[in-house]
């Protein structure tokens, strides 16, 4: 009885220790400060306060995400090297600049890679994709939270009609800095110029472009009618986004807080994906009475062919076929 009688201080102690430890990680807060290039009007920036807001309310504040426009913490390709230093910072980024990392990721903003809603689901699956996802985050600290944003089909809007890859000779057209970008348009019928998003008005405005490749949502937030006349709808990359986080700094975080920050990311993402894709039309119609014009008799089948040698180009051709096979698309 006397022994017990000691003992029981000592579990007393125990539990209150063990408690206080449960208790201390449970108040522990983290904060994820995310960084986009788009303009506050844009439809992703709402997705964002979204994606925000949920997993504020999941996790009884314990974690948040204070949502940036416009680039405000900085030029994308710097922000993704301080995640990759461990920075509490996030990125709407997308494949192509993945690329510089793995090479094979690029694939999936290469022309004509995933064409659906459906097909995206499936790259989330796909045995090659997540091998990639997982070589990020181990051997260059970039931990992709989700990347089922879709931003919409990109299109090329210019000063001149464009119908097939040979209209494009001569075109100056803007392109994020990453090879996969570069070689697509290149492959296109274009000659690329690499240009921030926020130098583009300027750029159209002094001549340094004579076009864009864009989505249909990119074009009335920026003004971009004020400058260009045509579209092409060519629909050569439906455009998916990354949202990255720093590996090191995800890691650190309680398994919940984990779950949390990714599952509604993609909740989020899904919504906001199906929004803008149904909001093209009423973007497009607007467009045209702000003075655009549509462009008819656009030679798709030629711009399909054109954009295979992107693939060949930057040897990933073969990355691509079997992430295809995967998937079952032909």
């Amino acid at each position: 009885m006397t022994r017990f009688r000691q003992a029981l201080p000592v579990l007393g102690a125990l539990a209150l220790l063990a408690a206080s430890g449960t208790l201390a990680q449970a108040q522990d807060k983290f904060t994820l400060r995310f960084n986009h290039v788009l303009g506050p009007k844009e439809p992703y920036h709402a997705g964002f306060q979204q994606w925000a807001e949920r997993v504020d309310k999941r996790t009884n504040g314990r974690l948040k995400i204070e949502v940036f426009h416009s680039a405000q913490l900085g030029v994308e390709e710097d922000i993704i090297e301080q995640i990759r230093q461990g920075a509490n910072i996030g990125q709407n980024t997308d494949s192509a600049r993945m690329g510089n990392y793995v090479p094979g990721i690029a694939v999936m903003n290469g022309p004509y890679f995933a064409e659906t809603l459906e097909e995206v689901d499936k790259l989330t699956k796909s045995p090659t994709v997540i091998k990639w996802e997982q070589e990020l985050a181990d051997k260059h600290g970039l931990k992709v939270a989700c990347f089922n944003w879709v931003q919409g089909y990109r299109h090329f809007f210019t000063n001149k009609p464009v119908r097939n890859p040979k209209d494009l000779s001569g075109q100056r057209i803007r392109t994020p800095p990453a090879p996969i970008w570069q070689e697509s348009i290149r492959a296109l019928g274009a000659a690329p110029v690499a240009m921030a998003f926020g130098e583009m008005y300027p750029g159209l405005q002094q001549g340094a472009i004579d076009g864009v490749e864009l989505v249909y949502n990119n074009i009335p937030g920026s003004r971009f009618y004020e400058v260009l006349k045509f579209v092409s709808e060519t629909g050569h990359i439906m455009l998916i986004n990354f949202q990255v986080v720093s590996s090191k700094w995800f890691n650190s975080m309680p398994k919940d807080l984990q779950a949390a920050l990714v599952e509604e990311c993609k909740v989020a993402g899904n919504e906001t994906s199906k929004k803008i894709l149904d909001s093209e039309k009423a973007v497009r119609a607007d467009l045209i009475k702000r003075g655009m014009t549509v462009v008819d008799k656009v030679d798709l089948a030629a711009f399909r062919k054109a954009g295979e040698e992107a693939y060949r180009k930057l040897n990933i051709l073969d990355a691509k076929n079997a992430v295809h096979k995967e998937i079952g698309k032909k």
